[in-house]
C-alpha cells in the first residue's frame, strides 16, 4: 500500500496544484483552455507515439492487457443502456443520463499514464498505452452516440459521429506508434529528442488542468445520478476489469497497471463535449470533481487489492 500511495502521491499533488494555481495566479479560462489544446493536440500525442514506438511490445501481455480493457468497457456501457428505464423512472432525464454514461464509461488518461509511470516506469507507460489504444476508440463511440441520442442539443448523424471519433488526435497517435513500432520504420534521433522533450511535460500540464477543471460546489451533496456514476466507475468498474483481467491471465505487474487504468476517474473532457452535444455539463463537473477526489482514496486500495 505504501508504494502504491507514493506512485499515487505527485499525481493528486500536482492536480491540487493545478486548482490552487486556478483560484490564484492563473484565474482566467482562457488561459487554461490554451494549455488544454497544447496538451490535447500537441504534447499528448506525441508522448504516446514515442512510448509505443519505444515500447518492447513483445514483453508484455498486449492482448491479455487490451482484451480486458476492451471487453470492460463493452459490458460498463451495455450495462449503463440497461440502467436507462430504471434511471428514467427514478427522475434522471436524458442529459443526466448522459453524464452518468459518460462518468462510467470514461477515463482520465492523464492520470493513468502518470500512475503508470511512477509504478512500473517506462514498461508501465507501455501498458497504459497499450489500454488506451483498447478504451479510447470504443468508449469515444458510445459517448457521442448516447449523447446524440439522449442530449438536448441537434442530434448528430452516423456521419458526423463517425467523424468525431476518426478526428480524435488520442487514437491517430496511438495507431502511429503502433505502426512505427510494428513495422520497426527507423526515426531520426531529432525526433526522439524533441519527442522526449515535448512528452516529457505533457503528463505534468495535462494533471494540473485537471485540478484547474475542478468544482467544488454541491459535492458534499450528490446527487442520485452523480452518485451512481460514483458507484460504477470507482467500485463497479476496477472489479469487473481486473476479473476480466485475471480471467485473461493476466498476472503481476500487469495486473496491477489494469488495475489502474480501470480504477481512474473519469475524463475531464467528457465536460467539453457535454457542453458541445446537450449533455447536464454542471452535473458531470460534479461527476467528475467527485471521482477525482474520491479516486486518491480508491485507486490505492484496488491496486493494493490485485497484489503489488
Amino acid at each position: 500500500m505504501a508504494v502504491v500511495i507514493a506512485a499515487l502521491l505527485p499525481v493528486f499533488l500536482l492536480i491540487v496544484l493545478g486548482f490552487v494555481l486556478k483560484r490564484t495566479l492563473m484565474p482566467l479560462d482562457t488561459q487554461w483552455h490554451g494549455l488544454e489544446r497544447l496538451t490535447y493536440y500537441v504534447l499528448f500525442p506525441v508522448l504516446l507515439v514515442q512510448t509505443l514506438v519505444k515500447a518492447d511490445l513483445t514483453t508484455v501481455p498486449v492482448a491479455g492487457v487490451g482484451g480486458a480493457l476492451l471487453l470492460a468497457a463493452l459490458v460498463m456501457s451495455l450495462f449503463c443502456l440497461a440502467l436507462r428505464g430504471p434511471l428514467a423512472r427514478a427522475g434522471v432525464d436524458g442529459p443526466a443520463f448522459t453524464s452518468i454514461f459518460q462518468g462510467a464509461t470514461r477515463w482520465q488518461t492523464y492520470v493513468a499514464l502518470s500512475v503508470s509511470r511512477n509504478l512500473y516506469g517506462s514498461t508501465g507507460l507501455a501498458l497504459a498505452s497499450v489500454a488506451m489504444v483498447a478504451i479510447i476508440p470504443l468508449v469515444n463511440v458510445f459517448s457521442v452516440a448516447v449523447l446524440a441520442k439522449y442530449g438536448t442539443s441537434e442530434k448528430r448523424s452516423t456521419g458526423a459521429i463517425v467523424m468525431t471519433v476518426v478526428q480524435n488526435p488520442l487514437i491517430w497517435a496511438c495507431v502511429i506508434g503502433l505502426v512505427i513500432n510494428v513495422a520497426h520504420i527507423p526515426l531520426p534521433q531529432i525526433w526522439y529528442d524533441v519527442a522526449d522533450a515535448l512528452g516529457g511535460s505533457s503528463l505534468a500540464i495535462g494533471l494540473l488542468v485537471t485540478g484547474a477543471g475542478l468544482h467544488l460546489e454541491g459535492i458534499f451533496r450528490p446527487s442520485l445520478a452523480a452518485s451512481a456514476a460514483l458507484v460504477l466507475k470507482l467500485v463497479l468498474m476496477p472489479v469487473l476489469t481486473v476479473a476480466l483481467a485475471m480471467w485473461f491471465g493476466v498476472t503481476g505487474s500487469n495486473l496491477a497497471i489494469v488495475a489502474a487504468c480501470a480504477a481512474v476517474p473519469t475524463s475531464p473532457s467528457a465536460y467539453v463535449l457535454a457542453r458541445q452535444m446537450g449533455g447536464d455539463a454542471p452535473l458531470l463537473a460534479q461527476i467528475i470533481t467527485l471521482q477525482t477526489i474520491l479516486a486518491a482514496i480508491t485507486m490505492p486500495i484496488v491496486i493494493a487489492a490485485v497484489g503489488l
